[in-house]
């Protein structure tokens, strides 16, 4: 792990002012925490840990459609994809109902419970090597390490950004007019209203929907796009496997317990940020879209990326 560098200047920590003020406020005026109704959900293949291990087998649902891309019928009135003003592609997640969580993971998977969410775009795609480029570029800012040899934001630039801890994340978002999704955005634009284990349905990753099981230190993160069959119910690509993704939300291992169930937002403090999503060095388990993890906001991780998402305007 590369030592934790400097962090931002002056116009980023700006930036940064700005969401931490604007989060607290949000926070100050959400409804008090409802204790959600445990529901069941599908079992996970596998079990926890960066290899495959034997574990008794329970029985699976029913697949869901494998890459079935939903028809956003419940938001006619919204185009079903935008172009953020970074110049990448975002796809709408509609407003509704979803099954957060999971009887059969990890402890802080559980209980599982109903979550509402409003409408709101998400990044079609990981930030990439390419974008981060300009951010870095425009606010004269410290390159991830990454970028060293000058090559990677060039050659690399179809690849996802690594190596930014979540202050640059979220000032990445900042910058291009967006924020992080939160915890619950991301699990149900990975798993929809059917409760998906995967992004693509219930049966375990191949090699054709995500990059994941290979050994530390290989340099074999794909670029964006390059896996179709691991798409979400709505569209969106590369969710489980290549690279973890940081999140908005302070990480609680107990936060289920009570959290609300109208667009939640995390804990109001903590001392790690929530990532999701598994990646390349991870075995299935670790790719399942309620697997949750964490990681310091200062830390600098080879196997992190993100992408952004963006509220829905409100109607004039």
């Amino acid at each position: 792990m590369m030592p934790v560098r400097h962090l931002m200047p002056a116009m980023l920590c700006s930036l940064l002012a700005v969401v931490w003020l604007t989060s607290g406020l949000a926070w100050a005026n959400e409804a008090l925490p409802v204790k959600p109704e445990p529901v069941q959900a599908p079992a996970p293949p596998n079990p926890r840990g960066v290899a495959s291990a034997a574990k008794p087998t329970r029985k699976m649902p029913l697949p869901a459609r494998t890459g079935t891309v939903l028809r956003l019928a419940s938001a006619p009135h919204l185009p079903a994809t935008i172009t953020g003003q970074d110049g990448a592609p975002m796809v709408l997640v509609p407003a509704g109902e979803f099954t957060m969580g999971s009887d059969e993971g990890d402890d802080d998977e559980q209980p599982v419970h109903r979550v509402s969410l409003d409408h709101f775009y998400l990044d079609t795609f990981e930030v990439t090597n390419g974008r981060f480029a300009k951010f870095v570029a425009a606010i004269q800012s410290e390159p991830p390490w990454g970028f060293a040899d000058q090559e990677t934001p060039v050659v690399d630039a179809e690849r996802p950004v690594r190596w930014v801890n979540w202050l640059e994340a979220t000032g990445y978002c900042l910058w291009a007019g967006k924020r992080l999704p939160t915890e619950a955005e991301w699990e149900k634009a990975a798993r929809g209203p059917e409760g998906r284990v995967y992004p693509w349905g219930n049966e375990p990753p191949t090699a054709a929907h995500a990059v994941f099981g290979l050994k530390e230190g290989d340099e074999t993160v794909a670029p964006i796009g390059d896996h179709p069959q691991g798409r979400s119910p709505y569209g969106v690509q590369d969710l489980a496997g290549n690279l973890y993704e940081w999140v908005r939300d302070w990480y609680d291992d107990a936060f289920y317990a009570a959290a609300p169930t109208r667009n939640p937002r995390g804990p109001l403090a903590g001392t790690t940020k929530v990532q999701r999503g598994g990646s390349y060095i991870n075995s299935p388990y670790r790719l399942r879209s309620a697997f949750r993890t964490k990681g310091e906001p200062t830390e600098h991780d080879p196997h992190v990326g993100f992408r952004c998402a963006q509220d829905v305007p409100p109607p004039p």
